[in-house]
């Protein structure tokens, strides 16, 4: 087998992330490539798409959300995640395993909490609540506490959030506005189409084929931390696929047969990646992105809770929006290795841009953090 080292793992996958260069394509278009994109952080998937497109307009997603092409619901590791409403009907009963585990296992809410109680007249009155209007989890708490007064009602409210097919429904996630996550099910909120997936896409090897596409080449591990699915092995066994060998560890990657490796010194062009973006949490095994030196001044926390700077394809620098007004915007940049004079003109001229993007009308200003 073909061996590939860390660099040309990192530019193949920059490539299937269309961070070698933006894509001229539409965001429902992207976002399905990407297999949806975390979104714990709302506005995140703004981001996230103007760092991978060629012509985005953020009012394009909202679009998507209020018209339901698009939705907000737990999915892969039991995350939100923003995803196309064809892949959420077909890919969201398939990672049910991991919410339930979320449910069960869970520190805060499961375990003692949940023992002994029928689950299923728990989730028909969360339902029945839902039926009414979409409610906060607070709303929630509030209606199930006076029918479980012996019971922690945040429990009970956690488990319907994961138990359930959930979406979190307008204004959450629209450009610049806020809200409260406010959660609705997919049968109330598809009720003509909720029985509607394509059954060819609704496999657990679809799936796979899919993620793989937008993520490999990868191992069945990697794949598994992506989804939260355990046990892939014997779906990877019966797929037609291409293998390789990680050069530094001897594992071996799984591929898409027909598609191909970039050389390992292609350039990779400076990138701003948004909080928590998947192209950082989708491997088990990270170093292809975080390399040592990384990986021993900040933890993969701390890596996420801001905004990445990749450049040469990989995070040299955090950012954070620390002003965003009509006529002000201030993005600090706060890099974590040495940045040569070149690399930080790159990096100043794309956060040019992004302040243009997040705030077309202000006037941007840029603040250096060094360590």
């Amino acid at each position: 087998m073909t061996k590939l080292s860390l660099q040309a793992l990192n530019r193949a996958t920059l490539d299937r992330q269309w961070l070698l260069e933006r894509h001229d394509a539409n965001a429902l278009d992207a976002i399905e490539h990407l297999v949806g994109m975390q979104a714990q952080a709302p506005q995140a998937p703004y981001v996230g798409l103007w760092t991978r497109l060629t012509n985005f307009d953020p009012a394009d997603l909202s679009t998507l959300l209020e018209t339901r092409q698009a939705v907000r619901g737990s999915m892969m590791r039991a995350t939100i995640h923003l995803v196309s409403s064809r892949d959420f009907l077909a890919f969201r009963p398939l990672v049910q395993p991991r919410l339930e585990r979320e449910v069960y296992q869970n520190q805060t809410y499961g375990r003692h909490r949940l023992e002994g109680l029928d689950m299923d007249a728990v989730l028909a009155a969360g339902i029945a609540r839902l039926t009414e209007s979409p409610a906060t989890a607070a709303q929630l708490r509030d209606h199930l506490a006076p029918l479980y007064p012996d019971r922690d009602p945040a429990a009970l409210a956690h488990a319907i959030r994961c138990l359930l097919p959930t979406i979190q429904t307008p204004p959450r996630g629209l450009w610049n506005k806020s809200g409260q996550p406010t959660l609705t099910t997919a049968n109330l909120w598809f009720p003509n189409t909720a029985a509607d997936a394509d059954d060819s896409t609704a496999t657990v090897e679809a799936m796979i084929l899919r993620y793989l596409a937008a993520y490999g080449p990868a191992s069945v591990a990697d794949a598994q931390t992506w989804s939260g699915l355990t046990r892939l092995s014997e779906v990877f066994d019966r797929l037609d696929l291409r293998t390789y060998t990680d050069a530094t560890t001897n594992r071996t990657l799984y591929d898409l047969p027909h598609l191909a490796i970039p050389h390992e010194d292609t350039e990779a062009p400076t990138r701003f990646l948004p909080e928590y973006d998947n192209l950082l949490l989708s491997h088990a095994d990270r170093t292809r992105f975080l390399d040592t030196p990384t990986r021993q001044r900040l933890t993969l926390q701390e890596v996420l809770t801001k905004g990445s700077v990749l450049h040469d394809g990989h995070p040299k620098a955090l950012w954070k929006l620390i002003k965003n007004t009509k006529t002000q915007a201030v993005l600090e940049i706060s890099p974590f290795t040495p940045i040569s004079p070149q690399a930080w003109t790159s990096i100043e001229s794309e956060a040019q841009t992004l302040l243009t993007f997040t705030t077309p009308t202000a006037t941007p200003q840029i603040k250096r953090v060094d360590p």
